[in-house]
């Protein structure tokens, strides 16, 4: 083979590495001299909420830093979405259906060959005293928050164990840390609390395997829809979407590897 007008004869050499930092390593060698050349592999990430507030954030959090994202959106989801960038893909996605969450895993997991972390933001909000929540109350919250967030953890979890490295994201709240802080929120303080519970089953299973579940935590968040709904607090107390996507994405780094359960406070001053 000539390369470059060299007459010698070349080796080339493929290195697949799955890691921290995955590259593909090819070395082209003649009798005289080696030329190394090294390409960043792009990693993938499930976004799950793609079009929330925080979803969003986290969306173009990893786009900037060079992620593949694949977003879950509703069925006729009333959110905009102005993401415009070829690494994004938006799939319609009910994860309330087991089965269609289960598949949507695999499909990505196949398509990309890894899944290198999943951020999983879907859920939703209820007020509600003892005296004002009925069974049919907390069952609409375990399914909102909890069974969306299992029915793709479970399927991300198991393809991570395969590939033996990942990070998951789960969603909690202030209010699942401490009961005494769902006052008021009794159906969403007690699904937010099992996510709690899913998080350490996941990492006890794991170890050994480098696949991390964090869970998030935090306070209120700085959004259109809280201003509206408390026009007399102060936003600057507030924990704004962007930080905790980029706190998320820290997590996800070199820098972070060694840490293990990590459970993410965001409150900022709220």
């Amino acid at each position: 083979m000539n390369l470059y007008g060299l007459s010698d004869s070349v080796v080339i050499y493929y290195h697949y590495v799955y890691a921290e930092e995955p590259r593909t390593v090819i070395l082209f060698r003649t009798k005289h001299l080696t030329f190394k050349f090294q390409t960043k592999i792009m990693k993938t990430v499930i976004v799950t909420g793609a079009s929330g507030n925080l979803g969003q954030a986290v969306v173009r959090k990893f786009l900037s830093e060079g992620f593949k994202v694949i977003g879950t959106i509703i069925p006729n989801d009333p959110s905009a979405m102005n993401v415009n960038d070829p690494n994004f893909e938006a799939i319609v996605v009910d994860l309330m259906n087991e089965d269609e969450a289960e598949k949507f895993v695999q499909s990505v997991a196949e398509k990309n060959k890894t899944i290198d972390a999943a951020v999983l933001t879907v859920g939703g909000f209820a007020m509600g005293s003892i005296a004002e929540t009925k069974m049919v109350d907390i069952l609409k919250q375990h399914k909102l928050n909890f069974q969306t967030t299992y029915h793709v953890a479970r399927p991300v979890f198991m393809q991570m164990i395969k590939q033996n490295n990942g990070r998951i994201f789960l969603t909690g709240a202030r209010t699942g840390i401490d009961m005494k802080n769902s006052k008021g929120m009794i159906a969403y303080g007690l699904s937010k609390s099992l996510i709690f519970r899913l998080a350490e089953l996941m990492n006890g299973e794991a170890k050994g395997h480098n696949v991390i579940t964090s869970v998030i935590a935090p306070s209120t968040i700085d959004t259109p829809q809280n201003r509206k709904a408390m026009p007399d607090a102060d936003p600057a107390n507030w924990v704004k979407a962007e930080d905790i996507a980029s706190t998320i994405h820290f997590y996800c780094t070199e820098k972070a590897s060694a840490i293990r359960e990590p459970v993410l406070k965001i409150y900022n001053n709220a």
